[in-house]
């Protein structure tokens, strides 16, 4: 199973910051999303869901460094499921998001973007020498199972 969502909720965590035995960089995050709308009562309904998300590399690293536990997030990524069998026996699943983009929601909050510099050249860019802006980060859309371990 794999779709793309877009996630908009609070952090119930600080990010939590891990490093494969190779040395890539990941961040599990947990959010809560709300959503409310009136009955047809007229009273206000609340429904709160929780969903794990995986980010990885620089991304992770700046994630951890940049957001703390009740940050408003926005996320966008995708959605997988996956299996294991626990020490019972049994099997279970969750569904998880693979996440793609994280940032700050800035609508009832303010946040400095300070741009990092990437230490390759995947964004392009020429040789010229002078002053350039750094170079717009490349995209890695590794999931858990392509990711090198």
């Amino acid at each position: 199973m794999s779709s793309n969502v877009t996630l908009i909720g609070n952090l119930v965590d600080d990010p939590e910051l891990r490093f494969t035995p190779s040395g890539v960089a990941m961040a599990k995050i947990r959010m809560a999303v709300n959503r409310r709308w009136r009955g047809q009562d007229g009273e206000w309904q609340e429904q709160t869901s929780f969903f794990s998300g995986t980010i990885w590399r620089e991304q992770a690293e700046q994630a951890a460094e940049s957001l703390q536990k009740g940050a408003r997030v926005i996320v966008t990524g995708r959605l997988e499921q996956r299996s294991w069998e626990n020490d019972q026996g049994e099997r279970r699943s969750v569904v998880e998001v693979s996440v793609d983009e994280i940032g700050p929601s800035l609508r009832w909050a303010t946040a400095t973007v300070n741009r990092t510099q990437r230490e390759d050249n995947f964004g392009g860019g020429g040789g010229g020498g002078g002053s350039q802006a750094p170079a717009p980060a490349a995209r890695d859309n590794f999931g858990p199972d392509e990711a090198p371990f």
